[in-house]
């Protein structure tokens, strides 16, 4: 994987490059403000699992393809293929695993986040090593406003280790969106850069200063942070269950996509 590796951003919703030893991610689906599909979140997995251990790849980079969004999360369309308990465990499951892979990726991961960086998006931004920002970011999971379901608790876990578990519970329950500023205070992003341009230019100039540093220290460091995040087990099937099968989620779907306000029954 020396070298570059180079794809078509024309035909690719999800493009990633190598060069110099850094490797890019980048989020193609501009006019979905970078949406994920599920078919975007397996490849995201077998590119961080798969990474090869000669040396010829020592940082990722993920982006946003555009100025408006880093990702918007999943794509809202597919939940309506929904239609058992199992359907909601089944893509969180995936949803984790994909995560997981980000966090066990033995190269360090550079979130370059411009625009908005919600939902499933945000998950990503979050399960990144480092975050650097532009100015324009807008962070949140506003699911208590949109669709009504859940977040899992490995996410929730995620979240709380870096933001704390008070501010976690503010953030959602009121669905309001951190800015760049705020996001810098809290310590969820490292830097602001003015612009998309310098922040691309500065995730660059981060990820080299990386690829000098020893690999197996910033390895073991981001493998043992992980393994005491994970230390303990918690099942939440049933609360995922009780979100993804209730009256108020199918509302919630189709009042997003008729882009209407919800009406929610607690049922």
């Amino acid at each position: 994987m020396s070298g570059e590796t180079k794809t078509d951003p024309g035909t690719e919703e999800l493009c990633f490059t190598v060069s110099d030893g850094i490797g890019t991610i980048t989020f193609n689906r501009p006019e979905a403000r970078n949406a994920f599909t599920f078919a975007m979140y397996e490849r995201l997995r077998e590119i961080c699992e798969t990474v090869p251990g000669d040396g010829s790849l020592k940082v990722l980079i993920m982006l946003g393809a555009g100025e408006r969004a880093f990702a918007a999360g999943t794509d809202i369309a597919q939940f309506r293929d929904f239609k058992t308990a199992e359907d909601a465990l089944a893509y969180e499951r995936q949803i984790e695993a994909v995560l997981s892979a980000i966090e066990r990726c033995p190269v360090p991961t550079i979130a370059a986040i411009s625009g908005a960086c919600t939902g499933g998006g945000a998950g990503i931004a979050v399960a990144c090593d480092l975050r650097l920002t532009s100015r324009d970011m807008r962070f949140g999971f506003p699911i208590a406003r949109t669709l009504g379901n859940c977040l899992s608790a490995g996410n929730l876990a995620r979240l709380s280790a870096l933001m704390g578990e008070g501010r976690v519970k503010e953030l959602i329950f009121t669905s309001r969106l951190l800015g760049a500023e705020e996001a810098l205070g809290i310590g969820l992003v490292s830097e602001i850069l003015d612009d998309r341009a310098a922040l691309m230019n500065r995730a660059t100039a981060l990820a080299a200063e990386l690829t000098e540093r020893a690999p197996l220290t910033l390895r073991a460091t981001k493998e043992t942070l992980r393994r005491l995040r994970t230390t303990a087990r918690v099942d939440d099937a049933d609360l995922i269950a009780l979100c993804y099968e209730s009256e108020d989620f199918r509302s919630g779907l189709e009042a997003f996509l008729a882009k209407r306000k919800p009406r929610w029954k607690g049922r």
